[in-house]
């Protein structure tokens, strides 16, 4: 995605959790939905953790783009992470973030 088109998204008025804001906007026809994931570092302090953040979006996201939402999507971290656990991402704290984004979409 490119980042006019990002640009653009931010524009709208966003889905929120907690942590998460997600914009949407409907695609345009026979062109095929794209995805924007935006992790900061001052929000995610390890590379690993923003990794493996992104890897749960763009996972969560493909397989509804693929069965029922057809739109454009970005999606970005609001809050930082690890906060309790000395900036790591646990497993407790990811299966949060993976219920928020679910619940997003």
């Amino acid at each position: 995605m490119n980042s006019a088109r990002i640009s653009e998204l931010l524009k709208t008025r966003p889905k929120t959790s907690l942590y998460w804001g997600m914009y949407v906007a409907s695609t345009q026809e026979g062109v095929k939905p794209d995805l924007g994931v935006a992790v900061a570092k001052k929000l995610a302090k390890r590379a690993v953790d923003r990794n493996r953040l992104k890897r749960m979006i763009r996972e969560l996201v493909w397989t509804a783009q693929a069965s029922k939402l057809n739109k454009d999507i970005v999606v970005k971290l609001k809050k930082p992470i690890g906060r309790e656990t000395r900036g790591r991402l646990r497993n407790k704290e990811k299966e949060i973030l993976r219920s928020q984004i679910s619940g997003l979409l």
